[in-house]
């Protein structure tokens, strides 16, 4: 297989659409140039969702959730494509269930706080409650308005996604974060009770990321702290917006939030065959990433999380490092794991799978305290 004919991890032609209001509003000639491009990104989401319902129907991945954001049966990815949906998963939640493990498991206060930018239809709080990892933890999600509307649209709908103790609220004292729009659409999320006590523990912001950097204050946002340990996830959304938004998204939140994580997953590795092709394919689809032409390396995000302060700094701890998906998949995955996944599929295209596997990384840091994030140990070989 060529590399102009291996796909990625980002998104593949055709599949389901997501379920709920649509994206946009009339059809392709109605929309600004700039509406078409945000409309391109928003798309890739759908693909990861079709792919994380191939994952999860083959037994690569448990996520009862996924079924709930995809139109139909799905579609069956290609073997590189679930074992990389599933080392992709698997590489975030480990580093988030390190975050989580550091906190007092048996407290019904909060204890933390996870913010995830550009989250669509992920699943993940969904899945941390039903491991009951979520009783001390607050969860945030900020997206486009639209999309948020539509995965409250699917939530009301999919009463199984909510948990038992759990209850959708429809609106914040605020009203939700002007958008360029009289209207906007409110900020919802979902109540629980405990010891008679109503709390809000899963958030969802709608906003256009861009406009972050111009808010004042985290009190532009329901629910949001400044005196809880806070890890931020931008899984593919960071790589989407230039290179000085996205530096200023980081700062916004690190100039807010003492003790601060974050975990970041992109394309890197442009400068080889591959990669150019890669960014060629999304390029025919409308989609670009300033970002990959800038961080192209593992030193090169180490590098960029250093320059955002996630080092020790003054006596305050920090650190950061990166992986490819690779690395990831050879170091992290332990032996009988291995085994398990080779068990559902074969995967012929070992060389395909590999080239395809550096060309990922996930890089974490972390700031302002003892290390919010302690992953398994790495390869340090620079790419």
């Amino acid at each position: 297989m060529s590399s102009s004919q291996i796909p990625n991890l980002l998104s593949s032609r055709g599949g389901p659409r997501l379920r709920g209001r649509g994206r946009g509003r009339g059809g392709p000639s109605t929309l600004s140039a700039s509406s078409r491009r945000d409309q391109n990104v928003q798309s890739t989401d759908t693909d990861a969702a079709v792919s994380r319902l191939s994952a999860v129907s083959l037994g690569y991945l448990d996520d009862p959730f996924a079924q709930y954001f995809v139109h139909g049966n799905g579609i069956r990815r290609l073997p590189i494509i679930n074992r990389g949906t599933y080392t992709r998963t698997t590489a975030l939640d480990t580093l988030i269930n390190s975050f989580l493990s550091s906190s007092d498991p048996i407290s019904n206060q909060p204890s933390r706080q996870i913010i995830s930018l550009g989250a669509g239809t992920d699943t993940r709080y969904f899945r941390l409650r039903d491991q009951n990892r979520h009783h001390n933890l607050v969860y945030h999600e900020f997206d486009f308005p639209a999309v948020c509307a539509a995965k409250k649209q699917i939530v009301e709908a999919n009463r199984p996604i909510l948990g038992g103790d759990e209850g959708i609220f429809p609106n914040g004292p605020n009203g939700g974060v002007p958008d360029g729009d009289s209207n906007p659409e409110p900020e919802w999320g979902l109540l629980r009770s405990v010891d008679g006590e109503t709390q809000e523990r899963y958030i969802c912001h709608p906003l256009d990321l861009r406009r972050l950097p111009s808010l004042e204050s985290l009190s532009s946002f329901r629910g949001l702290r400044s005196d809880l340990p806070t890890l931020v996830i931008s899984e593919c959304c960071l790589c989407y917006l230039d290179i000085d938004i996205a530096t200023d998204v980081v700062k916004w939140f690190g100039g807010r939030i003492p003790e601060l994580g974050i975990v970041i997953y992109e394309p890197i590795g442009v400068d080889d065959p591959f990669g150019q092709m890669m960014v060629e394919n999304l390029a025919a689809r409308g989609i670009f990433m300033p970002t990959i032409q800038r961080y192209r390396s593992l030193s090169d995000q180490r590098a960029r999380l250093a320059a955002l302060e996630f080092q020790e700094r003054n006596g305050a701890g920090g650190g950061s490092d990166a992986a490819t998906i690779e690395d990831i998949w050879e170091q992290w995955v332990p032996a009988e794991e291995k085994e398990r996944l080779n068990s559902l599929e074969g995967l012929d295209e070992v060389e395909e799978w590999q080239m395809l596997a550096r060309h990922y990384a996930v890089a974490w840091g972390w700031k302002g305290g003892a290390a919010l994030l302690k992953p398994p140990q790495t390869s340090r070989e620079e790419q």
